[in-house]
């Protein structure tokens, strides 16, 4: 039951009638009898600064930043966390005092996600497709966990360079168009393959990536950000081609599990959140 005691957190981005979060955190919530809701709050790239004060003004005691936000919010943040300075993106919003603290559980969501199904991050190969705040995150992660090389492919060669110049000098990555040849190189060299953009998302399920799948070895593992569709036109080739798929939610779960934790100081009921998406993921 809503009071005014209810303590509320939300999502933060446009269009946001696709995500999940509401379901797996309420649910969350219910499950440990905690006196909070989560709503969705679509937010136009315009009106974004308004919407972060707009926070602070309602006694929201938190938020989840997807999709276009998660760079572009930073600067109406008071704080960042080490996790969002290092991602160069927020993906959760604690607010305390009045104060917007903004941080990163994206990274660490997404290796919990590959390590829960046993993947080997250290001393492989990975290309990743998009240079934006998931990716970004997503490469963080990697680096931490021993990655050997990494490949970013984006539309643009210019996008590519400067997402690469983000990271510190010595640091194996590279970048380029992903019509290039060198990125079909790292494609056939890659252990992992990991889709960063919005591409293939709901209700877009036709769009397609780039990929030439007789040029990705067998053994390769191929991910997904997106978890809906659970299996995007993307993941569809891969697993026709005998490859392990993985899509976004495991990391939508891990990460999210992080931020009730910063937002409650309460262990998340991981196993709850699963299943729920489980139930409500159309195969």
């Amino acid at each position: 039951m809503i009071t005014g005691k209810t303590k509320t957190v939300g999502i933060l981005g446009y269009p946001v009638g696709h995500s999940l979060s509401p379901l797996m955190h309420n649910v969350a919530f219910d499950a440990l009898k905690l006196d909070y809701i989560y709503v969705p709050l679509p937010v136009e790239p315009d009106h974004l600064g308004q919407a972060v004060a707009g926070l602070k003004a309602m006694g929201f005691v938190g938020a989840n930043v997807t999709i276009p936000h998660k760079v572009t919010i930073m600067p109406y943040l008071d704080e960042l966390d080490r996790s969002a300075e290092m991602a160069g993106a927020v993906n959760t919003i604690v607010i305390k005092n009045g104060r917007c603290i903004g941080y990163n559980t994206d990274s660490q969501g997404f290796i919990q996600s590959l390590i829960a199904k046993n993947i080997t991050i250290k001393g492989k190969n990975a290309v990743i497709m998009g240079a934006g705040g998931a990716a970004r995150a997503v490469v963080c992660g990697l680096i931490e966990h021993g990655i050997n090389q990494i490949m970013i492919g984006t539309r643009s060669n210019p996008k590519a360079q400067e997402f690469v110049k983000l990271f510190p000098a010595g640091t194996n990555i590279q970048g380029c168009d992903w019509q290039e040849g060198m990125f079909t190189e790292a494609i056939t060299e890659c252990n992992l393959l990991i889709n960063c953009t919005p591409i293939g998302m709901s209700p877009d399920h036709g769009v397609i990536l780039p990929i030439n799948w007789q040029n990705v070895k067998n053994s390769a593992v191929i991910c997904d950000l997106i978890y809906n569709p659970p299996l995007t036109q993307f993941l569809a080739h891969a697993q026709n081609g005998g490859h392990i798929v993985i899509n976004g939610a495991g990391m939508l779960v891990e990460q999210g599990a992080l931020a009730f934790e910063l937002w409650t100081g309460e262990t998340a009921p991981r196993n709850i959140m699963y299943e729920v998406l489980n139930k409500v993921m159309v195969r």
